[in-house]
């Protein structure tokens, strides 16, 4: 984790209020991993204090560059997005822990909401530059707000659900899900919470669904796994990555907590990823 100048290479708008920005940030194009996020201070001096969490959306280690995948929510972001290129804007990471991808996985399920689709995005790359196939399927409330397929790498097989029935298929983007959990060895979500959690319920109940079992060690065998640890994330069929407002980003203000099975879990630093079974989705997150 560190602190440094990202010098901004390229802004577009993609979608309505949603920007992809291109910046010079070799720090992080070197160390980040897929479902880390950056803390950005937006380039004002207007007195706004807190920084802005934003996804990591693709890293090009060898150009030294990252996008991050943004939608204009307030003031800060309409700030940032007003950015030209040349201009340095501070950021802090890569923070957060990642995504995990079991050594045995070929096949990968990514499931995205909306902007969630930013919180997924590097999982595809990093998944193809393994030799893994790669499924996105993505939910929006009209054709006017689906991701442009130009954006994603070929080899991505991309399936849309629009709720009105105007691009894809009609219904949200959990309906899609059944087709695909026999072939799905790991699915990785990021979007409202009310989507995750119709998510994890489905997870829930995939194994008695297809007689399957998890990947992972013997009965018997070798010694407990605790629940949150990088093995037990591998383990899991479904990993979701949190949206929540952060205040430092780092673990002290506890502004970002959900509520999980043993406890309260801070987003920013047990997440933004997590199991889908470490978290207690009858409660308010």
């Amino acid at each position: 984790m560190r602190l440094l100048d990202a010098e901004l290479v390229e802004t577009r708008e993609i979608l309505p209020r949603q920007w992809l920005q291109r910046y010079r940030a070799p720090w992080l194009a070197a160390g980040a991993r897929a479902g880390q996020f950056v803390h950005v201070r937006t380039p004002d001096y207007s007195g706004l204090v807190l920084r802005r969490p934003i996804s990591i959306n693709t890293v090009d280690r060898v150009a030294g560059e990252i996008t991050l995948h943004f939608r204009i929510a307030g003031k800060g972001t309409e700030l940032l997005a007003r950015g030209r290129p040349g201009d340095s804007v501070p950021m802090l990471g890569p923070l957060g822990r990642p995504f995990e991808v079991d050594p045995r996985t070929h096949h990968v399920l990514l499931i995205a909401g909306g902007l969630g689709v930013a919180g997924v995005r590097f999982l595809a790359d990093e998944s193809l530059e393994a030799g893994r196939q790669v499924t996105l399927l993505f939910g929006a409330a009209t054709a006017g707000d689906v991701y442009p397929s130009t954006l994603l790498p070929d080899e991505v097989e991309y399936v849309v659900a629009t709720e009105d029935g105007s691009l894809g298929q009609p219904g949200r983007v959990t309906d899609l899900v059944p087709a695909y959990e026999a072939w799905a060895d790991q699915a990785f979500a990021c979007g409202p919470s009310p989507m995750l959690a119709a998510l994890a319920a489905l997870a829930a109940g995939r194994q008695a669904r297809l007689g399957v079992a998890r990947l992972g060690r013997k009965r018997g065998t070798g010694r407990p796994v605790p629940l949150g640890s990088p093995q037990a994330r591998r383990r899991s069929w479904l990993q979701v990555s949190m949206e929540q407002h952060m205040g430092c980003a780092v673990g002290a203000c506890l502004g970002c907590v959900v509520w999980g099975v043993e406890g309260p879990l801070r987003v920013c630093r047990e997440g933004p990823v997590f199991a889908a079974e470490e978290i207690a989705w009858e409660e308010p997150a």
